[in-house]
């Protein structure tokens, strides 16, 4: 793995924040699936709220991960994502509240995945999302936009959104693969959608520090984006695997495992962060 250069300095540099009174938009991102962005997502989303924040979480991946992981039936869900995005409902009209309270999600279905066609075609096609949302974000603390595993144009539509991004990467052998693609795609939304967007962290997972495997990719990737990768690391670990079958963060389904203590010590350094 060899990262020589590191990420552009357009990405490293701006450090653009929300506006006063105004939701902070985080878009967890990398185009790379299996990584943890919905895991990521929807814990940090819960722990936010757990902490007394009002937090909507955006579910733009049209798999819609984070609607069933927040406990969601997708069956029960009429409107969604698609419909703000390419049928200009207003976004309040699908959100959803959870079982948490002060988290609410903005449901996806499979509806979603036309739209990646749809918008090809479609006037202003990046800002769809970023307009949507500006009439919701004094409703909350905090909006999370969990993205699909690829840089179309849903995504796009996230990261023009967004305040600031959040990079899972895994540790693991392909961990920085197409890593140069994702930071030249940030500079090309900041050149021309979103000047202001920045990358908040980059947070390992599926850590295991037993492994040399593990520590050398922490160390490849702190080489490619210095100063920016959360000292929290998210172990492996089985329960974080099977609480989203069970619908629920890791916080509900195992509130005294090492998973929740490391989404907990993520909420808190994002939140250092802000």
């Amino acid at each position: 793995m060899d990262f020589a250069h590191g990420a552009p300095a357009a990405v490293r540099e701006s450090r653009g924040h929300a506006g006063v009174g105004r939701a902070r938009v985080v878009a967890v991102t990398n185009q790379k699936g299996g990584v943890g962005k919905t895991t990521t997502a929807v814990n940090v989303s819960a722990e936010l709220a757990r902490r007394g924040r009002r937090v909507l979480l955006v579910d733009v991946d049209p798999q819609g991960n984070a609607t069933t992981g927040i406990g969601l039936d997708k069956a029960q869900i009429t409107r969604c994502m698609y419909d703000v995005i390419m049928k200009a409902a207003d976004v309040r009209e699908v959100v959803r509240p959870t079982s948490i309270p002060g988290l609410h999600v903005a449901p996806a279905t499979l509806n979603l995945a036309g739209a990646e066609i749809e918008l090809v075609a479609a006037l202003s096609r990046e800002l769809r999302l970023r307009n949507a949302l500006a009439g919701c974000l004094a409703d909350y603390d905090d909006v999370f936009i969990d993205c699909p595993p690829s840089l179309g144009l849903l995504t796009l539509n996230a990261m023009s959104a967004a305040d600031v991004l959040v990079v899972p990467i895994q540790a693991e052998y392909f961990a920085l693969e197409g890593l140069g693609q994702l930071t030249q795609v940030i500079g090309l939304v900041r050149e021309q959608l979103n000047p202001a967007v920045r990358i908040a962290g980059v947070v390992i997972t599926m850590f295991d520090g037993r492994t040399n495997l593990a520590m050398q990719v922490v160390a490849e990737v702190e080489r490619y984006f210095p100063g920016l990768v959360f000292a929290t690391r998210i172990p492996r670990t089985v329960r974080l695997s099977e609480a989203p079958s069970h619908g629920m963060p890791i916080a509900t389904f195992d509130p005294k495992g090492r998973g929740a203590a490391a989404y907990a010590a993520l909420a808190e350094e994002l939140l250092a962060r802000a």
